[in-house]
């Protein structure tokens, strides 16, 4: 994370040899070249300057002062508002630490922001990718705001202090005493107010990303597997590259569809236990989800008969039991109804006929128990009490098989009848969709051919954009804060600067009391939020 320790105020101690104090309004053609990186160790700190930047920034601030001074003029008035916003923050926290309020907002919104981030391998590569982007645009804009001040800085530092990893740009503290208040002011809310900017393009970039990806990807068609780990209940059926078509026959065509979608099945199937079937050896059934079954395959199939609490099915079949019309008279008493037989179907054979029932999230059998014709019977699935029963189609268009049906369906088209098997199919889960739709990695972005890495191009540029604007609202928010050694300190105390009728001494006691309370509350509200997140 960015961290700068070091108050621009103060003059920073280092030796002599290191020390490049350039002249403010010299050409840069007539300076002296940069001296080489340098390093300083020592046992809680060490750091890496260089010089690279120093003349590039300061002639690109020097060309555009004017307009650079307007941006950042505006960058203080958010700089300020953002630090007010968070010294009341603070002041709420200590209030519901000393029982004034109830509830503590900022432990919550931290905690659940925090909580975000993951912690796999791949998460922590996307951390560190959205650190250096973060951290190059707070210093960018230190370094931009002191140019078009024409106050050149001395060098950049990326450092490790106790193990914390961050960067700062070191000015001449002298010559930054020189400048007016709002002049630092703007120096000093630079930072937050590039991380500020830097969310909004974040934000507005992942709201382009659909049409800047258009010409090589369709969004918001169907959801596509990226990955399927081996915990997942699903690593059976479905595999990286594969597309889901719908859920119990509903069209799906984006990750926030697959997720409430089965939330809202889950809640139709477990939600109402009035209408429920109890079969003896298979618990409770949901009566209003069936299939119109032939009568022939009914008789054809192996019949099971209760007794005595115990009855099975052989391992390739599924118990199923007849719902007859006459029974949706018999609803409203809220008892559940007893079957006393159960037939074993397969269910790769049923899942293929006509639906029955009003137990479907679509609405594909109009609202009516009885759509079967004579010679067929609405027949329910009997699942394991507390299991939901989920068809789910899907379909493989990246496939070797698909790709090679549909090449000689150009060359003719009777070739790819009776093979659009091997582009994908319909399947069965019976279980807890909601641990089984939070299982799997999707991406609303689907090639529009197959490459390679192309699959995942979007999954990452989305992962690199989000997890940029979470990093970089942390910088700002932690660099507003009221706090020893980081940029909120010294925007107080220049702020504190514009008022006249306090004397120099009461400002300085105004101003260690504050960052003393800050930084007290501060470390109690992040105690509070780590033990919160672990």
């Amino acid at each position: 994370m960015e961290g700068r320790r070091v108050r621009r105020f103060r003059p920073r101690s280092q030796p002599q040899t290191h020390r490049s104090l350039l002249p403010l309004h010299s050409p840069a053609n007539s300076s002296p070249p940069p001296p080489p990186p340098s390093t300083t160790v020592s046992c809680c700190y060490c750091d890496f300057k260089f010089w690279a930047f120093n003349q590039p920034l300061f002639h690109f601030g020097k060309t555009h002062c004017r307009i650079l001074r307007a941006w950042f003029s505006v960058g203080v008035g958010f700089g300020l508002t953002l630090l007010f916003s968070v010294s009341l923050l603070l002041i709420w926290e200590l209030g519901r630490a000393l029982n004034l309020f109830h509830g503590s907002l900022f432990v919550d919104l931290a905690a659940r922001f925090f909580s975000s981030f993951g912690t796999s391998i791949a998460d922590a590569a996307y951390i560190i990718t959205a650190t250096v982007i973060s951290v190059a645009v707070h210093e960018l804009g230190h370094a931009l705001a002191a140019a078009s001040e024409c106050l050149q800085m001395e060098y950049v530092a990326v450092f490790v202090a106790f193990l914390f990893p961050g960067a700062l740009v070191a000015f001449d503290s002298e010559s930054l005493q020189q400048l007016s208040c709002f002049a630092a002011l703007r120096i000093y809310c630079a930072g937050i107010w590039h991380n500020a900017v830097c969310c909004a393009v974040c934000g507005f970039a992942l709201l382009l990303l659909p049409f800047i990806l258009f010409p090589f990807y369709i969004h918001g068609d169907s959801p596509m597997v990226l990955g399927v780990p081996s915990t997942s209940p699903l690593s059976g059926y479905l595999s990286p590259g594969d597309v889901i078509v719908s859920v119990d026959g509903v069209p799906i065509h984006n990750v926030q569809e697959w997720m409430e979608m089965t939330s809202l099945i889950n809640q139709l199937a477990l939600g109402d236990r009035n209408h429920s079937i109890d079969v003896p050896g298979f618990g409770t059934a949901n009566r209003r989800k069936g299939y119109c079954v032939p009568n022939s395959m009914m008789e054809e199939s192996k019949q099971i008969i209760i007794a005595d609490n115990q009855s099975s099915c052989p391992n390739d079949l599924t118990a199923f039991t007849t719902v007859p019309c006459v029974y949706a008279s018999m609803l409203g008493d809220g008892h559940p109804i007893r079957i006393e037989k159960a037939h074993c179907l397969n269910a790769k054979d049923v899942i293929k006929l006509n639906k029955c029932g009003d137990g479907w999230a679509a609405v594909i059998t109009n609202g009516s128990n009885c759509i079967c014709s004579e010679n067929e019977s609405c027949s329910s699935p009997i699942p394991i009490p507390g299991l939901v029963w989920v068809e789910v189609t899907y379909s493989r268009p990246y496939s070797l098989e698909c790709l090679r049906v549909r090449r000689k369906s150009f060359v003719d088209p009777r070739t790819s009848e009776g093979m659009e098997s091997n582009c994908g199919g319909t399947f069965v889960f019976v279980g807890d969709i909601i641990f089984m739709a939070r299982s799997v990695q999707l991406t609303a972005y689907r090639p529009r051919w197959a490459f390679p890495l192309g699959t995942y191009l979007p999954n990452v540029l989305e992962r690199i954009l989000i997890c940029t604007f979470q990093v970089s609202l942390t910088l700002a928010l932690l660099n507003s804060l009221p706090v020893y050694f980081l940029d909120g300190e010294s925007i107080l105390e220049a702020t504190l600067c514009h008022f006249a009728f306090l004397c120099q001494r009461k400002r300085r006691k105004v101003l260690q009391v504050c960052l003393l309370m800050g930084t007290l509350i501060s470390v109690l509200a992040f105690s509070r939020i780590a033990l919160y997140t672990l």
